[in-house]
């Protein structure tokens, strides 16, 4: 297929605004000026079934059909805060075809009469937000940044903001409050930021894949758009995928129909560089309840629907593959130390939570455990699901239910004394 969002790979150069513009650059942005009030921006975008493409597959349009109409000012914030493990997309995105990124953000901020715009990135990639900045300077040269933009009377000023460092300020209210000079802790809601956002006013927050899929469906319209995916889970998706593959990488197909986790790993990833058989998947990073590599698991289109009923979803799409040498108790352990860290600790559950988990697959790691110990981990990890503000402790219990649930086995075997819990390779072998 032609690419929607990966244009580099069929426009070399697209990075620069001059060849941007000459493979039909800002033409949405024009269109939308041009052509549509900012009502019908939005109804255009719900027509769509755009799905915010950071994780929670919430509708776009509907998100800001929720910006009340009568309060100034208003604001985009775009979240580029990308530290899911396993996900490295919206880098992509930002890195090779910056204009893109912009022109679906103004887009926004004209259908929502904003006229200040925030691109939130992830503090490592500062060498990305100077890149940001500079191809912000161009559009504001090309007159699509500042006032009157196209001649319609419309201001707008967009700004990078490099972030905290913490996984935590990837979640929108957390983000929120870091963007506004405090800590990052996601906040109780409601109020929801479309009524009390940036600065307690009304502000949409958007993943920077989503607004990237706007400058095409408003060139394109919604019609071509919905040719891409279901009906459900409409357009293209970029799939990252890492660990056990011979080739990782960023793949960008259609959602549903023949895009599997079969097609993902073996078709275009290569399969394991060991040949031996896939044990597990990731489908959403750490965030998501791992799965499996069962035939059904494998053949199940990927749409925001479809892993539901295995107990997991697709997320942002961070597909983390693991081999059979993985011992899956040892799997957990990294990433329960990875949330144990980045929890901001306004949680009980979450804060108290993670630091027992964290305890007890220490004890994993030096091969202490007995199976009680494993029945205390899925009764911790049980206790946090629900119980917090944000979803990280959700997140956090998930890797631990999941294990336990699909490979209590590999437990089995470090309590035994049968395997070290790095690997199962290293299980001795026996007569038995």
């Amino acid at each position: 297929m032609t690419h929607i969002l990966l244009r580099e790979l069929d426009i070399p150069g697209i990075d620069d605004i001059e060849v941007y513009l000459a493979n039909d650059g800002y033409e949405g942005l024009r269109k939308a000026i041009a052509d549509h009030t900012p009502d019908e921006v939005i109804d255009l975008v719900k027509a769509s079934g755009l799905r915010g493409r950071g994780g929670a597959g919430f509708p776009t349009g509907t998100k800001w059909s929720f910006i009340p109409k009568d309060i100034f000012p208003k604001y985009v914030t775009v979240n580029a805060d990308e530290s899911e493990p396993g996900t490295f997309k919206d880098r992509q995105l930002m890195e090779n075809n910056p204009q893109q990124v912009i022109e679906g953000a103004l887009i926004c901020a004209y259908a929502i009469q904003a006229e200040t715009v925030y691109i939130y990135i992830r503090g490592e990639y500062w060498d990305i937000a100077d890149h940001l900045d500079e191809a912000i300077e161009h559009a504001r040269k090309h007159g699509f940044i500042g006032k009157n933009i196209l001649g319609s009377g419309w201001n707008c000023e967009l700004y990078t903001h490099r972030g905290a460092g913490a996984y935590i300020c990837g979640e929108e209210t957390a983000l929120l409050e870091s963007l506004e000079g405090k800590r990052g802790q996601p906040r109780i809601r409601p109020p929801f930021p479309a009524v009390a956002g940036l600065y307690a006013k009304p502000t949409v927050i958007n993943n920077v894949e989503t607004l990237s899929n706007l400058p095409y469906i408003l060139r394109e319209g919604v019609d071509t758009y919905r040719q891409l995916g279901t009906d459900e889970s409409p357009g293209p998706k970029i799939f990252c995928l890492s660990g056990h593959v011979n080739n990782p990488g960023n793949y960008e197909l259609p959602m549903g129909g023949d895009t599997t986790l079969r097609k993902l790993i073996f078709e275009l990833g290569g399969g394991t560089p060991s040949g031996l058989p896939v044990k597990a998947i990731l489908p959403a990073g750490a965030s998501a309840m791992v799965l499996p590599a069962t035939d059904e698991v494998l053949d199940t289109p990927l749409t925001y629907e479809s892993l539901k009923p295995f107990g997991t979803s697709l997320g942002s799409a961070s597909v983390i593959i693991m081999d059979e040498s993985v011992n899956m108790g040892w799997a957990a352990s990294k990433m329960i130390h990875f949330f144990s860290q980045e929890s901001c600790g306004q949680c009980t559950p979450c804060r108290e939570g993670t630091y027992w988990l964290r305890r007890l697959y220490d004890r994993l790691e030096a091969g202490e455990i007995d199976m009680e110990d494993v029945d205390r981990m899925n009764s911790v990890a049980a206790q946090m699901v629900g119980k917090c503000i944000c979803a990280l402790g959700d997140f956090a219990a998930d890797p631990v239910l999941g294990t336990i649930k699909h490979f209590k086995a590999d437990y089995e075997l470090i309590a035994n004394g049968k395997s070290a819990p790095a690997s199962v390779e290293e299980a001795p072998v026996t007569g038995d």
